[in-house]
């Protein structure tokens, strides 16, 4: 933990006071409840779970399309947990599929429904079939997971949104609004609180993360040195969402204070003090080849090779944000949580017309980008795509 506040320019943990001044109440209510945790295997999703585990929930069931990542986050919490008397189990299944369905028809029995599943990358919107799987796990099998919890009479749904909803930019940021639509919708049946939040430090598939395979792989580390981000730990990702699970009213977003204590800081510098951390100086090469080339010779001297450039790939925001200024904000509730307040709204007619849209194309099984921003720019009126036409597969 230490290591990771100070690569992102931190000496504390965030949510200290918070969590410590409503630990018991938090307890309490963890203990007493079921918990089936969607996207359970991701990196936020085994932070959520580890902080219900360790609260000794009756039931927790986590579920994951990936089967590796299940058996981690298993031998993860065993080794540094151990056991619960409640009921903890692992499935490796598909959100979307008819297994799912099965399973949820079979049991369903839970007082709290969290959705950490995701597609969370911008470049995931490189082509249409991606972007089109983007739309079907971040909007559509959230519309579908919640009226299996309606329908169930589960008490509570938790969805994980992103910063990136707040006046988007790109697809995924936008998904992520059009699905708050959906949740706002679905408020008028069942209780539903959401968290947005900051880039989440050495999550898995991020660039953070990234650094450790380039140095297990002996290759160079690239980074962009114009974009300063937000950055939280996984233990505070986990915290959040499982603040806003218990605590959130219906229809809350919550999101971490700007306050000096949470830094903007460029890739490029964590980098540097990353490499510094790892007994490494950054060496800054002109070019890629040249950084692949010198890899090998660097590392013996204790140095490494960096490629650090302008950002100029499509959907990324110049500045990053949690709330907008249209937007119902509560301030004082916690020491370091904001939340935005939402009441229940009616999107039938808009929510409908964007599911015909989506099921129209996917029966035609031809749809191109173009088609999918023009939808998406119907349901956001607002919403200012930016297209740069190169994206994040094209760069090291």
């Amino acid at each position: 933990m230490t290591d990771i506040l100070t690569l992102i320019g931190r000496s504390q943990p965030l949510f200290t006071d918070d969590i410590t001044s409503h630990e018991a109440r938090l307890s309490d209510i963890v203990s007493q409840s079921r918990f089936l945790v969607l996207g359970g295997a991701g990196s936020i999703g085994q932070a959520v779970c580890k902080e219900i585990f360790r609260r000794q929930p009756k039931k927790l069931h986590v579920v994951d399309i990936s089967e590796n990542n299940l058996v981690e986050l298993v031998r993860d919490i065993r080794s540094g947990l151990g056991y619960i008397n409640g009921d903890f189990q692992t499935f490796a299944l598909d959100i979307g599929s008819i297994e799912f369905d099965a399973f949820f028809a079979n049991d369903g029995q839970y007082d709290y429904v969290l959705n950490l599943s995701a597609l969370k990358h911008v470049r995931s919107e490189k082509d249409p079939y991606t972007l089109m799987r983007m739309i079907d796990v971040n909007i559509l099998n959230t519309d579908k997971t919640i009226r299996l919890a309606i329908a169930k009479g589960c008490r509570k749904y938790f969805c994980v949104s992103t910063d990136k909803a707040a006046n988007p930019v790109n697809m995924m940021g936008a998904s992520k609004r059009i699905m708050e639509l959906f949740l706002q919708h679905h408020s008028q049946q069942i209780s539903i609180s959401t968290a947005r939040f900051a880039n989440v430090a050495f999550s898995d598939g991020s660039l953070l993360h990234g650094f450790n395979q380039r140095l297990e792989k002996l290759q160079p580390i690239a980074a962009p040195n114009d974009i300063k981000r937000y950055f939280v730990t996984p233990k505070e990702s986990g915290e959040l969402c499982l603040m806003s699970c218990i605590f959130g009213d219906n229809g809350d977003i919550f999101f971490p204070k700007l306050s000096e204590e949470l830094h903007l800081i460029t890739f490029a510098d964590i980098a540097v003090k990353y490499l510094q951390q790892r007994g490494y100086s950054a060496v800054l090469c002109d070019n890629e080849q040249q950084a692949r080339e010198q890899v090998r010779t660097l590392s013996s001297e204790n140095k490494w090779p960096c490629v650090f450039s302008t950002s100029d790939t499509t959907g990324e925001k110049d500045f990053e944000e949690f709330f907008t200024e249209d937007e119902t904000l509560d301030m004082q509730r916690f020491a370091k949580l904001g939340i935005i307040k939402n009441a229940p709204q009616q999107h039938s007619d808009q929510l409908q017309y964007f599911v015909d849209s989506i099921n129209a194309f996917k029966q035609a099984r031809q749809w191109d980008k173009a088609a999918l921003v023009r939808l998406f720019q119907q349901m956001l009126p607002q919403f200012g795509h930016k297209e740069t036409g190169r994206y994040l597969d094209s760069k090291m």
